[in-house]
């Protein structure tokens, strides 16, 4: 390791020696190699890209999958005279044009954005005028299909990678699995010799299952606390499912004199950001919050992290208690279990599976638009007339260009809307020759009202003989110069189609398959969950072993399986059917109501999805919640709800 590395280390951030892996992916990274480092919560990770952005020559572009993420990692690089910035829709015109003039002017050492930011046309034209050292993934296993959390989006990512010629990559995460720990690094040529791995046990943590009846879970949540706060244990997190029940337990704790608070995506950014701050400094106790809060958090003294609901999955229930004991001191780790919720988690994999009918229509709605081998997608309209959702249609998509069905050729904002900041005259008097010409060719073909003017790309790209590469490089160019103010909206992907793949008789079918496999997948996830909570042998030995660590001791003496306290877990009270009379007539009214809206034919996986709750986009433009029995067996799993169905025959 070099001086100036160990020098930055202690006079930047403030530490006497790395922590473990870090130094590792550090020297793999400055000696050029590829890296995939995967460390518990709290364990260091994104020191590893920090601490080597400093000491590359370029710009190091982070992709990160949430906006405050990004804003905690900034707020810490800030705080570290540490030149970092990110793009992202918060940015008004004027800070957007300052940051893409300081990453110009190499001032800017670290670039944020989400993966979602590539898809945009005035920021890939920019970043590839860019000279890039480094890319890194933050969460990186959302890559994977086969972890949790997938993103369509993020199996992209190796091809931007190569089309913008980034060297070096690194991918960064706390939760990975063997098979999808070796899919990441597939997907970006890292050596296995590069894939860095510490030991994922954690001894100061007390891993307990508790099982509990919904109707005494706020007496006991309540006993825990105070048991905690007269042991001297303060700063704890409470993590529940819902936005509504995190809002109520937090009333309810507060109401027995416990300094508590609710956290949730559903609160504005300032409100989060206060509560945040109140507990970073100690002037709140407990946080009440939804998995929205959490990550980048570097608490080192939250000493208990309480699950009221199951988490969604062993990898989610990880990385909470992970937040626990970053000072390395005892913390307790409590989850309060029972059935009851185990239906609405697993009627939400069921309802991202589209209907094969679906898919059909999409196929079909390709093959009858692509115009001379290319086709022009816009989301949300085709989500709607297919009835799949936003995320399934995305991967759905994704998988099409796997196969080589479609293949993306680019995408562009529909709309470019200019406002003069100097006049055209002076605007123009900045250049001359050719450049002049296709300045005044630009303002010539956008049509101004009173304040702002619409670029006319057809009329402009004929008339003056260049294509959009040419034009929205100089609106930018402008842009940033302070001539004009530029506002775009409405992103259009075109695709490539191979219209033999696509007439494929089989490939319908083929997809539908993918999904329905990917939907067991999910289900035996929530069941691994399920039987993860009832083990009677050490917890903390089986979460290690899931994780591919195998030097977990056999037991650890520190949870309640090794207590001789194994969970049996059940429903609080037996799920309650309708009459089987009164699930016809629901049916029949859907039907009904559907067929006095649309010429759109129910099936039978419709009316299941109806009598569960769920929305889809057949339902959502179709006001089908109004209905009575939307949602009467949503306390039911699917898979019955299927099963009565078809015993029904309802179709």
């Amino acid at each position: 390791m070099s001086p100036a590395v160990i020098d930055s280390l202690h006079s930047i951030f403030g530490f006497t020696e790395f922590r473990g892996g870090q130094q590792q992916t550090v020297t793999q990274l400055l000696q050029g190699q590829s890296s995939l480092a995967i460390f518990p919560t709290g364990s260091g990770k994104s020191l590893c890209y920090q601490i080597t952005a400093l000491h590359l020559p370029h710009l190091t572009l982070v992709v990160s999958p949430l906006l405050a993420l990004m804003k905690d990692q900034l707020t810490f690089l800030a705080a570290k005279g540490i030149a970092a910035a990110s793009i992202d829709s918060t940015l008004t015109a004027d800070e957007n044009r300052q940051v893409m003039q300081n990453i110009r002017e190499g001032k800017t050492r670290i670039l944020m954005v989400s993966v979602e930011r590539f898809k945009n046309e005035r920021f890939r034209e920019f970043i590839k005028s860019v000279p890039l050292s480094m890319l890194v993934v933050d969460e990186a296993h959302c890559i994977s299909e086969w972890g949790h959390n997938f993103r369509p989006d993020y199996l992209k990512l190796p091809n931007y990678r190569e089309e913008l010629n980034i060297p070096l990559v690194l991918l960064l995460t706390a939760t990975a699995t063997k098979k999808v720990k070796l899919d990441m690094a597939a997907k970006f040529a890292i050596a296995d010799e590069h894939i860095v791995q510490t030991g994922f046990y954690r001894d100061n943590l007390d891993l307990t299952v508790l099982p509990v009846s919904t109707k005494d879970k706020d007496t006991q949540l309540l006993q825990l606390i105070q048991q905690q706060t007269m042991a001297g244990n303060g700063a704890g997190i409470v993590y529940v499912t819902l936005q509504h029940t995190a809002e109520a337990v937090a009333a309810f704790l507060s109401q027995h004199q416990i300094n508590a608070s609710a956290y949730h995506a559903g609160f504005d950014a300032d409100k989060r950001q206060q509560i945040q701050a109140d507990f970073m400094a100690g002037r709140i106790q407990v946080i009440v919050a939804t998995i929205a809060f959490g990550m980048g958090i570097d608490k080192a003294d939250i000493r208990f992290v309480m699950h009221y609901d199951l988490p969604k999955s062993i990898e989610n229930y990880s990385q909470e208690i992970g937040r626990a004991g970053r000072d390395g001191q005892p913390s307790q780790c409590f989850t309060l279990a029972n059935l009851d919720g185990i239906n609405t988690v697993e009627n939400f994999v069921y309802g991202d599976t589209p209907e094969l009918t679906g898919i059909e229509q999409l196929l079909n709605t390709i093959s009858n638009e692509y115009l001379n081998g290319q086709w022009e997608l816009q989301g949300l309209s085709l989500s709607n007339a297919c009835n799949i959702r936003q995320l399934p249609m995305k991967t759905l998509l994704v998988q099409l260009e796997l196969l080589g069905v479609v293949k993306p050729l680019y995408a562009y904002l529909a709309e470019f809307s200019v406002k003069l900041l100097q006049s055209q005259q002076a605007i123009e008097a900045r250049f001359n020759g050719e450049r002049l010409a296709f300045i005044q060719s630009l303002f010539a073909h956008t049509a101004f009202k009173k304040v702002w003017g619409t670029v006319n790309f057809d009329t402009l790209l004929q008339a003056y003989g260049c294509d959009r590469s040419r034009v929205v490089p100089a609106l930018e160019y402008l842009h940033e110069q302070q001539c004009i103010e530029l506002q775009t909206k409405g992103i259009t992907e075109v695709f490539a189609v191979d219209k033999t793949q696509l007439a494929s008789p089989a490939l319908a079918q083929q997809m539908y398959d993918y999904f329905a496999d990917k939907e067991q997948k999910e289900i035996k996830r929530i069941h691994q969950l399920v039987r993860f909570f009832q083990l009677d042998k050490c917890l903390s030995h089986n979460l290690a072993r899931y994780f591919d660590d195998q030097k977990a001791p056999q037991q650890c003496g520190h949870c309640s399986a090794c207590r001789g306290q194994a969970a049996q877990l059940s429903y609080s009270i037996a799920p309650q059917w309708p009459s089987d009379q009164q699930l016809q007539d629901y049916a029949v009214a859907l039907k009904q109501h559907l067929a006095a809206k649309s010429a759109q034919a129910v099936s039978r996986e419709s009316v299941c999805k109806f009598l569960a709750g769920l929305s889809i986009p057949l339902f959502a433009r179709n006001k089908v919640r109004q209905l009575p029995g939307f949602g009467s067996c949503e306390s039911q799993r699917y898979a019955a709800i299927r099963e009565k169905v078809a015993t029904l025959a309802i179709d």
